[in-house]
């Protein structure tokens, strides 16, 4: 198996809301709720970078389609990382995602590693840090 991830799928519980979240409260771009026609198909799709989508899916139609029962959410399960290029732009980005509706986490700060970071959970529940890493390297 090739090392990659193509697409993310967060099961939410409320897509409109999410797609407000993400669409208008961040700014990201989409077609919006797509798949209407079919019966548990309604999914909002965001193109992040070359090769990397990020979906949208009701939590009952996820557990539906992967053929799991629908557990309660948990924000330990997975957190997702948005790499930025100075402290002040984790702090932007914050800033930004609770203005949309976020909830803090954990405001920015230094890390134990040398870093900054801070966490926000989008209206789901799914955990996001915002990170500044002084020794990765950001593709332009």
């Amino acid at each position: 198996m090739q090392p990659r991830i193509s697409v993310l799928t967060l099961g939410v519980d409320d897509l409109n809301r999410a797609l407000v979240f993400y669409r208008d409260g961040l700014g990201w771009v989409t077609e919006g709720v797509v798949g209407t026609e079919f019966e548990h198909g309604k999914v909002v799709f965001f193109h992040l970078q070359p090769g990397l989508i990020l979906a949208l899916y009701a939590r009952s139609d996820l557990a539906w389609d992967a053929g799991v029962q629908q557990s309660a959410p948990s924000p330990t399960e997975l957190s997702i990382g948005h790499a930025v290029g100075s402290e002040a732009e984790v702090d932007k980005v914050m800033a930004a995602a609770v203005q949309a509706g976020a909830k803090l986490i954990k405001p920015s700060q230094p890390t134990f590693w040398g870093g900054y970071a801070g966490y926000f959970a989008d209206p789901d529940g799914h955990l996001w840090e915002v990170v500044f890493n002084p020794v990765l390297r950001l593709p332009d």
